[in-house]
């Protein structure tokens, strides 16, 4: 009482204040891609007049192009005005990877604002539901001589158990039939041309998990040579977009062939008991029909569900499916925002919800997807498959979304993982089948460790956080 009264700077000297929001402004966008995480990751940086970097990630084996063409619309925005800045740029996203700039872009806006403000994310999302995010683990296998493949996965999901997963996932489709006579029928030369195209492609340029792989596509990487270049391409090109959609390849499963898948899942019940939920994925292109012969051999395996089984552009056959099945049915990894959710969830088509965040339009459409999913009594799980960015994004929506109950992780068998990014929260990030998400601003992660993304940098693109300058003023008219 009686003393002089502070003014507004003397006030801030001596407060934590992280920034003055209302004056921050985007400047710049930058990327580093790596590989083996255990998938291709492009990581991105969104940079402030204040020295606040928001870090998204732009969806796993897409292109930092579908980020870059956005960045000449944010210069100079202030990046707390996420929702005014997302509808700017949503028009610019799309269905599968194509989603990946706009939802990188919105969840850097995200992490700027919870660090800015000084809270974490899921507290500007309405608080939590839980501490921690449950974790359900992809799981491979190597198959050898000495036991059967239901056997070796079996002991491998086992592993999984052993580290304190809670909810397992494998896959079982026609993949695993695919050199087995009689398994499989088709129009002939079907799939003897779909297994030609998978050799040649993985032959010119290995996946990221084969043995030598980055030595191999290191020499890709290094080579003068355009028509080689080209033939890789090609290759690529034609072994993702030989297959028709699900409905129009002819493909059917035999009972030879449900017979052996049957088994398959008979075996590694047998390993890992009955009491862990076990998820089914990549059943491959096959129709509506030929999913429910499956479904109907695989019930009494309590299954947890059967995930993107037939393509979602078909709701009707959705809504046959799951009328014909006591399974549940999941899918919407590659669906772009919550209003395209809506005509699976109008016919009843799902009973989990599967957003991947860096596809669906970032952190708050997930959010709303969720929701939207809750109002017709729907589960959602989410998908993540990359880097740690995507990971404490997706546990940042799970805590703060009521039915969202588990968390998809492909890194369990990538050392490095958890050390691509520097931060004060627990390590590893995930321990015994769980995220626990901290009250620490953003997403919680401090920088991005640059030792160890150059030592996996991309051996197509390995230079670091390089200017993208020739972006700053990209223009169109884009009202419509």
């Amino acid at each position: 009482m009686g003393g002089k009264t502070e003014t507004y700077e003397e006030t801030l000297a001596h407060v934590n204040a992280n920034s003055r929001p209302g004056d921050l402004k985007i400047t710049d966008m930058r990327f580093a891609q790596l590989e083996g995480a255990p998938y291709p990751c492009i990581l991105m940086k969104l940079y402030t007049n204040q020295g606040i970097t928001g870090f998204g990630e732009v969806r796993d084996m897409a292109s930092k192009t579908y980020a870059l063409i956005l960045k000449g619309r944010l210069l100079g925005e202030n990046p707390c005005n996420i929702d005014m800045l997302f509808r700017r740029i949503k028009q610019f996203g799309g269905q599968g990877r194509q989603g990946g700039g706009v939802s990188a872009v919105e969840i850097a806006l995200w992490d700027i604002a919870g660090k800015a403000y000084g809270i974490p994310v899921y507290q500007m999302l309405g608080g939590k539901f839980r501490d921690k995010m449950r974790i359900y683990c992809d799981t491979d296998v190597d198959i050898t001589e000495d036991r059967s493949a239901g056997q070796a996965m079996g002991e491998a999901l086992k592993k999984r158990l052993e580290k304190g997963y809670t909810i397992l996932k494998m896959d079982l489709g026609i993949n695993l039939l695919m050199d087995i006579p009689g398994a499989l029928c088709a129009p002939l030369g079907v799939l003897e041309r779909q297994r030609e195209l998978a050799r040649r492609s993985r032959k010119l340029y290995p996946t990221p998990w084969e043995p030598n792989a980055a030595e191999e596509r290191l020499k890709v990487r290094n080579t003068k040579d355009i028509d080689k270049l080209m033939e890789i391409f090609k290759a690529r090109n034609d072994s993702m977009y030989f297959m028709p959609k699900h409905p129009f390849t002819g493909i059917q499963i035999t009972d030879k062939g449900l017979d052996y898948l049957e088994a398959y899942v008979h075996e590694v019940r047998g390993v890992i008991g009955y009491e862990v939920p076990l998820a089914l994925d990549h059943f491959g292109h096959i129709g509506a029909d030929e999913i429910i012969k499956l479904a109907g051999r695989l019930e009494k395996y309590n299954i947890a569900w059967m995930e993107d089984p037939i393509s979602v552009q078909y709701p009707e056959q959705w809504r046959k499916l799951t009328s014909s099945t006591s399974i549940p049915i999941c899918t919407g990894e590659n669906i772009y925002l919550a209003e395209n959710f809506e005509p699976l969830l109008n016919v009843g088509g799902i009973t989990v919800a599967h957003p991947d965040p860096l596809t669906a339009g970032g952190i708050f459409e997930t959010k709303k997807i969720g929701d939207l999913a809750e109002r017709y009594g729907v589960n959602m799980a989410l998908h993540q498959a990359a880097s740690p960015i995507h990971a404490m994004a997706a546990a940042h929506i799970g805590v703060a979304t009521q039915n969202c109950w588990a968390c998809e992780f492909h890194a369990n068998d990538v050392p490095w993982w958890d050390d691509i990014v520097l931060h004060k929260m627990n390590k590893p990030l995930v321990n015994n089948g769980f995220i626990d998400v901290p009250d620490l601003p953003g997403l919680g992660i401090e920088e991005l460790n640059d030792d160890v993304i150059a030592e996996h940098a991309s051996s197509w693109d390995p230079e670091l956080w390089a200017p993208t300058d020739e972006w700053n003023f990209e223009f169109a008219s884009d009202g419509f």
